[in-house]
């Protein structure tokens, strides 16, 4: 498409913005697409774009949306909380009541820290584990994604997979020395970098249920030995449950697997749809933290009154087990619907639809997936109004917003495709 065929807004967009977005998965070049969708606004399971149209959205600002777009008391209580002060960097009683609630709901974490962005978050939690543990190295698994700190853009997923790019310039040699990475549910390959690195080794980082390479759920026993091989070696074990927390289970992965990591990620739904993200696990590795210990981290926006009441209004109303029954139901009749049409891998409410043959359980079998037979299927979608994943390589969200209607009119959709 030329130039002078775009649309205003997008030609304005490129004027002020690089390549005229502000994420990179926005920009929907991996689905063929020439612009991007510019949403106005956004109700229940559905957006509405600045052309005028309706879609049924299953990305949901890829999952904090949980509720679904505008959740009547979401919006009620980040109202009540900008009438008295959007920000005062100073603490409020929400920020502890936000704090109480993460670590009610999550199993491992005893204290928590309050930060503005899953990147921060990650970032902050080696940080943290390499302070502990006087050691530097740390292992991940290919295709996960962390954030975008320098250390972990080394084979991570996502809009590094979906955009072909190995790793990213401008990241300095030595900060990616230290990162060992090895396939995801590849339980050898594991266990022989930490014979060779173990000694050196601060943290094994790791998605619990893989969600940046598509879904790929964790095999029998693999998280229950990452924790083994923590204990033995004297590396920290990280989750990082920025997709998985509250939304695979109140408590996220780690109670859904029953295994407990030391550190947590947390972020998207912890926020109830606002910029709010947390780290958090044991207290003798917390309290390292400034100003009870001597490991920096800090930001002026954390626990920002508008978005902790955005949180506390989402999680509270978690502890209903009905809720996750609910999405249990309805992304299960999803998966049941989309399974004749590709390889469905789903864990609670968090599915993606492959265009491959088989299983997919680490990068390797993800990257073998007919992208171009998932970008056409996009597009086809999307001139059925239903909004699916720019990428093969992320997932489908549900909400409670998603009911029969919606699940029946996505399976018809996909039924009609015929690529």
């Amino acid at each position: 498409m030329a130039l002078s065929e775009r649309s205003a807004l997008y030609r304005r967009a490129l004027e002020l913005i690089p390549g005229g977005v502000n994420s990179p998965v926005r920009a929907m070049r991996a689905v063929g697409l020439d612009e991007p969708l510019f949403v106005r606004s956004g109700e229940g399971a559905y957006v509405e774009t600045e052309d005028g149209r309706r879609l049924l959205d299953w990305v949901m600002s890829w999952g904090p949306l949980l509720y679904g777009h505008a959740d009547a008391e979401t919006v009620e209580a980040v109202r009540e909380a900008a009438l008295r002060g959007t920000t005062f960097g100073a603490a409020t009683e929400a920020e502890v009541e936000l704090a109480a609630e993460i670590v009610d709901a999550v199993p491992s974490m005893e204290k928590v820290r309050l930060v503005s962005s899953g990147t921060e978050a990650g970032m902050s939690a080696l940080r943290l584990a390499r302070a502990f543990t006087k050691r530097d190295r740390i292992l991940k698994t290919a295709g996960g994604y962390h954030g975008h700190a320098d250390a972990l853009l080394a084979s991570a997923g996502s809009g590094l997979a979906t955009l072909g790019i190995p790793s990213s310039p401008g990241v300095p040699t030595g900060a990616a020395a230290d990162t060992i990475v090895v396939p995801y549910n590849d339980l050898d390959a594991a266990a022989k970098a930490i014979m060779r690195h173990g000694e050196g080794l601060a943290a094994i980082i790791v998605e619990p249920v893989a969600a940046n390479m598509g879904v790929v759920p964790p095999e029998p026993g693999y998280l229950e030995t990452l924790r083994r091989l923590c204990d033995v070696s004297g590396a920290l074990l990280i989750f990082d449950e920025v997709i998985t927390g509250f939304r695979v289970a109140r408590g996220g992965a780690q109670e859904r697997f029953g295994v407990l990591p030391d550190l947590t990620v947390l972020g998207k739904i912890v926020g109830g749809g606002l910029p709010l993200s947390a780290f958090g696990g044991r207290a003798e590795v917390m309290e390292l933290l400034a100003p009870a210990g001597p490991v920096y981290q800090a930001g002026t926006l954390a626990g920002n009154p508008l978005a902790t009441a955005a949180g506390l209004s989402v999680l509270r109303r978690l502890r209903d087990g009905f809720v996750y029954e609910e999405l249990e139901r309805h992304a299960a009749r999803l998966e049941e619907g989309l399974a004749p049409f590709g390889h469905v891998q789903r864990v609670g409410a968090l599915l993606t639809l492959y265009a491959t043959d088989g299983p997919v359980r680490n990068f390797e079998d993800a990257q073998s997936a007919d992208t171009e037979r998932y970008a056409a299927l996009f597009r086809h979608l999307l001139e059925r109004s239903v909004y699916f994943p720019p990428s093969q390589f992320e997932a489908l969200f549900p909400s409670t917003a998603h009911g029969d209607e919606e699940i029946e009119r996505t399976i018809e959709a996909v039924a009609s495709f015929a690529g």
